[in-house]
């Protein structure tokens, strides 16, 4: 394949990761393998949760597409659909872990309209503590926030998790 052909699979595998990722977020993760999401969407109490595992079981197939582009003859194609596949979740680890959950400490301020947008669109997903009634499936594209009250509203509210006070914050 050229180089440019590799660059397309490359573009086009972090793409489609995020129509994989709204799924398995949306019909796996919130379905039946909510009891390791459940973790995600309860205060963290330490360094790992359950939901972490998830991290590990979507570079599986990353890593399989590198080992056979590069070590077992499968054309560079599979080194970069897997390299495209590694790229989305190094996307994914910075914007949700990072940005949005902190897990390492920053000072980093959202300022732009899209920043902004994805960062309050994943956290009316996280003011849902159930699997049921969230909004808000995928990472890098995300409805409106004023859309996404108004969807949380419709329903009730249901799930909705009732706010913290400040002395709860600072346990």
């Amino acid at each position: 394949m050229s180089p440019l052909s590799l660059l397309l699979v490359f573009v086009a595998t972090v793409a489609a990761m995020e129509g994989f990722a709204y799924v398995m977020h949306r019909w796996v993760m919130h379905g039946p393998g909510w009891f390791l999401h459940a973790s995600h969407h309860r205060p963290r109490t330490g360094l790992w949760e359950a939901n972490d595992l998830y991290f590990v079981i979507f570079a599986l197939p990353s890593i399989l597409l590198l080992l056979g582009g590069v070590q077992w003859g499968w054309g560079n194609w599979a080194t970069a659909c897997g390299a495209g596949i590694a790229a989305y979740g190094a996307i994914y680890l910075g914007f949700h872990d990072i940005i949005v959950h902190k897990r390492v400490r920053h000072g980093y301020v959202p300022r732009s309209r899209y920043m902004k947008r994805i960062v309050q669109a994943h956290r009316l997903h996280h003011a849902v503590e159930t699997k049921d009634g969230t909004v808000s499936f995928g990472f890098l594209v995300a409805p409106r926030p004023a859309a996404l009250k108004q969807e949380l509203a419709r329903r009730a509210r249901a799930g909705v998790r009732h706010p913290v006070s400040r002395a709860d914050q600072a346990r």
